[in-house]
């Protein structure tokens, strides 16, 4: 996430992130042979889609009609499917709702070269699956580790505007400000992975999102980001979250901001499962018999630890 913004009354009370919906390509491959991939277009069924997502999105984002004070501002990738999903998507919506919006490339699909040729991109996507999602770039284009470095820019210039009220303007504090992101499947899955500080093995379980599906990060009470405040446990086992990302979601919902949390299962266990726990108490020396660490000198090593690993 970068370095969050100081100022909490600013703060986004929802960040939703919506994949496009069907377009010509995901009904018939062949389509990416003849026409560039960001200007593949939405199918009429994908339209219909792209229309119903604005609908569910405006029921969120207004409470289902509860909040009064609502905005929202829009991001979207450049390409053809995405930026027609988020035309249709703005029908649902009055002007005096809408922030404003913003092209950002940076939130462009994954790169799979030029003109893609069917046969060779069938077994290019084959050598992909025993490669690894993550680290396989396609000849010509991208790896998820490339969409990964462009979002993780993305992200940083996103807390810059909300730590600058860039996007409230003259707004007042009070207002619910929604940011929505009109992206693509793997873009949106690598924020995910950006956002809740995943690991590779983590990111390669997720599945993909459906067209016009959407995922609602919330802020909860305490000031900390999470899914499990509005979908369900059951969502977040279709997604391919395992149960300790979701005991780390539920965790989010209720903890307070800058928390530490006393296990971090995917940092601390997987790289240091050797190590004893350590108990709290007072020593003059480094350590006991078995290990163990001060009090005062453990607690400067956990703070070391939040710096390092940024994991709450």
């Amino acid at each position: 996430m970068g370095h969050p913004p100081s100022h909490d009354n600013i703060l986004p009370k929802r960040i939703i992130l919506v994949r496009h919906g069907e377009s010509e390509g995901n009904l018939d491959g062949t389509a990416y042979t003849t026409t560039p991939d960001n200007q593949i277009p939405l199918t009429p069924h994908g339209i219909e889609q792209a229309r119903l997502a604005g609908e569910r999105i405006r029921r969120v984002v207004s409470n289902d009609g509860r909040s009064q004070n609502w905005k929202v501002y829009f991001y979207v990738s450049p390409y053809q499917r995405t930026r027609s999903t988020l035309r249709e998507i703005g029908r649902s919506f009055p002007r005096n709702r809408i922030l404003g919006v913003r092209e950002e490339c940076r939130v462009r699909e994954q790169d799979f070269g030029n003109f893609q040729v069917e046969e060779r991109m069938k077994a290019t996507k084959s050598a992909r699956e025993k490669f690894g999602r993550f680290f396989f770039r396609f000849p010509e284009g991208e790896s998820a580790a490339d969409v990964f470095d462009r979002l993780s820019s993305f992200l940083e210039s996103l807390w810059r505007d909300i730590d600058m009220k860039r996007l409230v303007h003259h707004r007042r504090c009070d207002d619910e400000i929604n940011l929505v992101i009109v992206s693509h499947g793997l873009a949106l899955r690598v924020f995910l992975m950006k956002w809740f500080k995943w690991t590779v093995e983590q990111f390669e379980n997720l599945n993909n999102l459906c067209n016009c599906e959407s995922r609602v990060i919330q802020l909860g009470a305490g000031g900390e980001y999470s899914l499990a405040i509005h979908h369900s446990e059951e969502e977040l086992i279709q997604w391919g979250l395992s149960p300790e990302m979701i005991a780390d979601q539920k965790w989010r919902a209720k903890a307070n901001k800058g928390d530490w949390k006393d296990k971090c299962s995917w940092y601390l266990d997987t790289f240091f499962d050797h190590l004893p726990s350590v108990p709290c108490h007072s020593s003059s020396s480094d350590s006991d018999d078995n290990g163990n660490i001060p009090c005062d000198q453990n607690e400067e090593k956990e703070n070391n630890a939040i710096a390092a690993a940024e994991c709450r």
